[in-house]
């Protein structure tokens, strides 16, 4: 979602997908290596053709330099993504999808598309399923109420986009509700 520069205040996209890094995710090592400790933790041993779990950004770099495939995440497949964004379109809640999964989708098929059948159409699902959400978003934002708001499923990538947003009409709607002498009016 698009927000003008004054309502930028939170976290950017890069910062999320650093977080986002910390998920464990499952590799194919090709090179033996011995368990090594991080600050983060302690991960390995590597024993090709063992799968292992580590953590993206060292799935990633393992990778890049071309010593491990990754194992796209149970999630993160055509069949899958296809129900989500099916459910999306025509139900009016968010489907459940995993908190980080566009951070973890974008830095997965950026560093290793080669490893993910149909990352083409993966990245449109994707892409067609963050659309389908940010529309629900905006429609549930202009039915906002300051006595109830109910969004579950919402994932982090979309509460970063609508923070700053609703902080402030958070804060128009407490104005508005308030009576002349400066004390909250109660409905």
């Amino acid at each position: 979602m698009a927000l003008p520069v004054s309502l930028r205040t939170s976290v950017i996209p890069q910062e999320l997908e650093l977080v986002a890094c910390e998920q464990l995710v499952e590799i194919v090592p090709l090179v033996a290596m011995e368990r090594t400790a991080f600050i983060s933790g302690a991960y390995g041993p590597l024993r090709p053709p063992s799968k292992c779990k580590v953590p993206i950004w060292m799935a990633a770099n393992l990778k890049m330099k071309k010593k491990c495939h990754i194992v796209p995440p149970e999630w993160l497949n055509v069949e899958y993504l296809q129900d989500r964004l099916t459910r999306e379109t025509t139900e009016p809640q968010f489907s459940e999808m995993p908190f980080r999964f566009a951070e973890i989708a974008k830095v997965l098929l950026d560093v290793a598309s080669d490893d993910f059948q149909n990352s083409d159409r993966l990245r449109s699902l994707l892409k067609d399923i963050r659309e389908a959400r940010q529309a629900k978003s905006r429609e549930g934002l202009s039915k906002l109420d300051h006595s109830d708001l109910n969004l579950p499923n919402l994932c982090a990538i979309e509460i970063n986009e609508i923070r700053p947003f609703f902080v402030r009409a958070m804060g128009v709607l407490t104005q508005l509700t308030k009576d002349p002498a400066g004390q909250q009016m109660t409905y």
